[in-house]
């Protein structure tokens, strides 16, 4: 499990990096081209920009002409998508984070019967060695299940957090498209 969230750790660090890069003159050159009817132009713009951002854009653009209703629609619909993109991963991620805890309890569970019944079986015989050795290897399996079921926790948040600057940031992009689509013909 340890290996599992790292690797989506780091696979969605990477992703979500690259989906909030921000071309910071998109929404210009593309206002530019729009208001200018070059739409094929500020096509080929948000085609070759390659992010979420991008994406929601074109959406938008492929709907110019239509009712504003169905226009913002097709864009929020995109940027559900986009944001459903960004969050792949994450729910195992989470799973990770409350289940790890409990397969180290249940390792501490396993691990204190075996010693009990290692006493048991020796009987008088028993000695404190017995039962320290079980008890012993059965609190590992706890503290490697919360070591894991920690670290789990905190990238599920780190990540959840970077979609929710990614899905605020879309938010921005829709409502300046859609305010450049309101803007009266100069």
């Amino acid at each position: 499990l340890l290996l599992l969230s790292i690797y989506i750790f780091i696979e969605r660090c990477l992703i979500i990096a690259s989906a909030m890069r921000d071309d910071k003159s998109l929404m210009k050159r593309v206002r530019d081209c729009v208001l200018e009817g070059d739409i094929d132009n500020a096509r080929r713009i948000c085609r070759k920009t390659e992010t979420p951002a991008a994406r929601l854009i074109l959406k938008g653009i492929s709907r110019i002409g239509r009712p504003m209703a169905d226009v913002l629609m097709a864009v929020e619909n995109t940027g559900n998508i986009e944001i459903s993109r960004l969050s792949k991963g994450l729910s195992l991620l989470s799973t990770t984070a409350a289940g790890a805890p409990m397969l180290g309890f249940l390792g501490t569970v396993v691990g204190m019967m075996d010693a009990f019944f290692q006493m048991s079986a020796a009987g008088r015989a028993a000695d404190i060695t017995t039962l320290s050795g079980g008890i012993s290897l059965a609190l590992v399996t706890t503290v490697a299940g919360l070591i894991v079921g920690i670290l789990a926790l905190f990238a599920y948040n780190y990540l959840v957090a970077r979609v929710g600057k990614v899905m605020t940031d879309l938010e921005s992009k829709t409502m300046e498209f859609m305010d450049m689509l309101n803007e009266p013909a100069a």
